[in-house]
């Protein structure tokens, strides 16, 4: 609060001067040219703010209304009026910029959690601290226990457990060891850890972090231009009216009253703040959003789609059975050749084949023809074999009868193994379902979610057993990645469907992009990833999603109470008060404060209350 103040002291002394200007000349111990002089030194910063607002931005704000008011005051020889007026107007401004600061220190402080300096490992063993700008892509450097990680890296030798809440806004420490990833930004608690330099410090994921939540401010939601229009049309109605009370009653004291009660203020500032202090609260949960636009668009989803692979599972599947279908084969034979159609493929289904070979030992081999078949699979020559592998939809397009799956193995994913046009294996592959992946479903049904969908390419037994296991009843089986779009469409076209995509950022790219909001999930590091969506989850847990819709629904509910209650009740009954001459000029500046103060208290709570 202190740098706050010290970056506001022309405004504190600007109201320190004028309270003691008019108390002074209350009690007739200053002289009027004095006081004109106070006046003019306090209305000085608002003056200007208002005629640069008027011919720079054609915008009509606060500042001009208190202005006009002030001056108005003074010319009906209402000069104690003008003085206490603007006192308490300066007052209410600085709450204002108090306020808003506070909101946007909570961004602030993002950038100030990233570590500035480096201990710099040299050839000799000797270490040197360097500023963060000074490293380059392969340097190594030492982290302490205590210490914040000041760069991306992969750590080369040494372990420790690092806490990783300024990314995913999750405090259970993670073991780093030889070879695991590691982010600025995050806390070493304890260990050491040795880290190659893997990243340029303008390009980790932190600084993207930071970037995105900056840029956030900026885009506006449809409801802050809503209010923006609504101020546009009440501006000119409001001096119309201020003018025509005039002309009816001449009553000086009435106008500066009106002057006052009609100003726009609250209705400005009843979303800006609240967009900003619910950008913040999300950054600190580990959930990114893009801009205000989709904290209020997600509030109004009413239709969730969920990808199966990497979203409600965790995306690493492993080889369960290998199941011969030709004698002529044996188990070392078929990976072997397996392994060397999958090793160019970086799909998770391959990169897992690949990998069980790996530990088989069989002997590697590479293909001399590679080729992908979108939805299908992939097709090879190995060892002068042609091969394909991939689902039954590849079976289909080779007119080739699917074979009848073993009992045991219904719930996972086959991938067929076809040389020389004859199926000769089947390779079963099952994916550990994500944790917590059925209480967020729940969640997001209580919270009105009308419908839930999941969408995958697998084989339907599949499709069905994770379906059943999360809880959703509405999935569709064996889709390519065409067909995700066409449902996106389908839904938002004839069902007039509010929906949110949730998928991991890359294979979903197309489907995050049609969809209202397309959230993207588990893409830790993953520069592409945090482009290709709206909202971006960062770390995996799918309870971040029922959480970002809590909070999309608490931000919109507290720009409708900072409407209702700042500009609805407190100004129009003013006004009434005011016509009835039941208060004054005085009396109205004091009432003011009353909604500014409301708002930004409504408006900043959204930085610590609690989110179910």
């Amino acid at each position: 609060m202190s740098d706050i103040i010290k970056e506001h002291k022309l405004d504190v002394a600007r109201i320190v001067a004028l309270g003691l200007l008019v108390g002074l000349f209350y009690f007739s111990v200053t002289s009027l040219p004095i006081y004109f002089a106070g006046l003019i030194f306090g209305i000085f910063g608002l003056a200007k703010e208002a005629i640069e607002g008027l011919l720079k931005k054609r915008k009509i704000g606060t500042e001009l209304y208190i202005t006009i008011a002030v001056v108005v005051a003074v010319l009906g020889k209402e000069f104690l009026a003008a003085g206490i007026i603007l006192f308490i107007i300066l007052i209410a401004e600085f709450i204002g910029d108090v306020m808003g600061e506070r909101a946007r220190s909570s961004i602030r402080g993002l950038i100030d959690a990233m570590p500035k300096n480096a201990r710099l490992k040299l050839e000799n063993e000797k270490e040197e601290i360097v500023k963060i700008e000074a490293l380059n892509i392969g340097d190594v450097v030492l982290v302490k226990a205590g210490e914040k990680i000041p760069i991306d890296g992969i750590v080369i030798h040494g372990n420790g457990a690092v806490n990783q809440a300024a990314i995913t806004g999750e405090n259970m420490p993670v073991e780093k060891d030889e070879g695991n990833e590691v982010y600025a930004g995050t806390v070493l608690q304890s260990g050491a850890l040795d880290i190659r330099v893997n990243k340029l410090h303008e390009d980790t994921l932190f600084a993207h972090i930071i970037t995105l939540v900056e840029e956030a401010q900026e885009k506006r939601a449809p409801v802050q231009k809503l209010t923006d229009r609504i101020a546009a049309y009440l501006i000119p109605i409001s001096f119309v009216f201020v003018i025509g009370t005039y002309l009816i009653t001449k009553d000086v004291r009435m106008v500066i009253a009106l002057l006052i009660f009609t100003s726009p203020a609250e209705l400005a500032l009843a979303t800006p703040l609240v967009m900003v202090a619910g950008i913040a609260r999300a950054a600190r949960e580990g959930i990114l959003l893009k801009g205000g636009i989709y904290l209020e668009e997600l509030a109004h989803i009413d239709t969730i789609i969920f990808d199966k692979t990497g979203t409600l599972t965790i995306g690493k599947p492993v080889v369960s059975e290998v199941e011969i279908l030709n004698p002529e084969y044996s188990m070392n034979e078929i990976m072997r050749l397996v392994a060397a159609a999958d090793r160019r493929s970086n799909h998770p289904l391959a990169q897992a084949i690949v990998n069980y070979a790996n530990e088989l030992n069989v002997p590697t081999l590479q293909p001399t023809h590679f080729e992908i078949i979108e939805g299908r699979g992939i097709e090879a020559v190995v060892d002068g074999k042609k091969m394909a592998l991939g689902n039954d939809a590849l079976l289909k397009d080779r007119d080739l009868a699917t074979p009848k799956m073993k009992l045991g193995n219904l719930n996972s994913t086959a991938v067929f193994v076809v040389i020389d046009n004859s199926i000769d294996a089947v390779i079963y592959l099952n994916d550990k379902l994500r944790e917590g992946a059925r209480e967020a479903i729940q969640k997001l049904q209580k919270d009105g979610v009308r419908k839930i969908t999941m969408l995958t390419g697998d084989n339907a037994a599949t499709a069905e057993y994770i379906a059943g296991e999360v809880g959703i009843t509405d999935y569709r089986d064996g889709l390519l990645p065409g067909d995700k779009i066409n449902i996106l469409k389908t839904l938002q076209s004839t069902e007039k469907a509010k929906v949110a995509m949730v998928g991991d950022g890359i294979n979903d790219a197309p489907a995050l992009a049609q969809a209202n909001v397309g959230i993207a999930m588990g893409i830790m590091g993953n520069q592409a990833a945090m482009d290709a969506a709206d909202i971006v989850l960062i770390g995996d847990d799918l309870q971040k999603i029922p959480k970002a819709r809590a909070l999309s629904k608490r931000a919109y509910r507290t720009i409708k109470e900072n409407i209702i209650i700042g500009v609805g009740f407190v100004h129009i009954t003013g006004i009434v008060r005011v016509l009835t001459k039941i208060i004054g000029p005085i009396e109205a500046a004091a009432i003011h404060l009353v909604p500014d103060v409301l708002v930004f208290l409504n408006s900043v709570k959204l930085l610590k209350v609690k989110i179910d």
